[in-house]
C-alpha cells in the first residue's frame, strides 16, 4: 500500500464520477512505485449523503471498475456496503465503528483503515487492534473536510519509529505540499478534490506520478 490514495467526492452523478475514475485509474497504470501496477494504491468510495440505493449503485460500479485496473476498492464506514458488495475493506473514521469489533466482523483478509488524525496514541491502539492502514491528517486545508486543529508534520517522524503499518496523509493535499510529508515516510497520499475537480484528472495523476518517483530516486540512493 504506496502511492496515491483516491477517495471519491460527494457526487450522485454517477455516470461522471465513474468517468473521472476511469480517467484516474487508467493514468495511473504501469505507473505503480516498484516501476509496475497501478500508482492508485486504493480507492475509497466516500459520499455519506447518498441514499442508500444511490450508494450500492456507485459503490459497486466502482467495484467493477477497481477490479479492471487491478486496484483495492474500500468504503468509507459502511461495513454493511462492504459486505453486500464484496469490496476489499472499509475505512473507518474516529466516530465510526470500533477497529476490532469490525475487524471480528469482516475477517483477517479485509483491509481496515482508520482515521487518527495528528493522535499517536489512537495510531498505535488501531495498530493493535488489526488496522492495515493508519491516516494522519488533516495537514493542509480541504475543500472537502473541516478539521478542527492542523496535524504537525512531525507525527511522520514518530509514526516511522512506532508505526509498522502504512501510513497516509490526508487534508488538502496536492502534488508539491504532499512531497515533504512523503520525504518523511508517508506511504500513501490521499486526494479528493486535487484529483476529481482537477481540469484535467489524467494531468493532476501524472503530477503524483512524478512526485513520487522524485522521491523514490532520492530514497535509492
Amino acid at each position: 500500500m504506496q502511492g496515491l490514495y483516491l477517495v471519491t467526492p460527494n457526487w450522485d452523478d454517477t455516470a461522471r464520477l465513474l468517468a473521472a475514475s476511469e480517467e484516474a485509474l487508467a493514468a495511473g497504470a504501469g505507473r505503480g512505485l516498484g516501476g509496475a501496477g497501478n500508482l492508485v494504491a486504493l480507492l475509497q468510495y466516500r459520499h455519506k449523503e447518498a441514499a442508500s440505493d444511490l450508494r450500492l449503485e456507485q459503490a459497486s460500479a466502482l467495484l467493477a471498475l477497481c477490479r479492471r485496473h487491478g486496484v483495492p476498492f474500500i468504503v468509507n464506514d459502511f461495513v454493511d456496503l462492504c459486505r453486500q458488495t464484496g469490496a476489499d475493506g472499509v475505512h473507518l473514521g474516529g466516530t465510526d465503528a470500533d477497529v476490532a469489533q469490525v475487524r471480528g466482523q469482516l475477517g483477517a483478509d479485509k483491509i481496515i483503515g482508520a482515521s487518527c488524525y495528528g493522535d499517536m496514541p489512537r495510531a498505535l491502539a488501531a495498530q493493535r487492534a488489526g488496522a492495515s492502514y493508519v491516516a494522519f491528517g488533516g495537514f493542509y486545508p480541504s475543500r472537502v473536510k473541516q478539521y478542527a486543529v492542523t496535524t504537525r508534520p512531525a507525527i511522520l517522524d514518530q509514526a516511522r519509529a512506532a508505526v509498522t503499518v502504512p501510513t497516509v496523509v490526508i487534508g488538502g493535499m496536492t502534488p508539491d505540499n504532499a512531497a515533504p510529508l512523503v520525504a518523511r515516510g508517508a506511504g500513501m497520499v490521499a486526494a479528493i478534490s486535487s484529483v476529481y475537480q482537477a481540469a484535467s484528472v489524467r494531468g493532476a495523476v501524472d503530477a503524483f506520478t512524478a512526485m513520487f518517483a522524485i522521491h523514490n530516486t532520492r530514497k535509492s540512493f
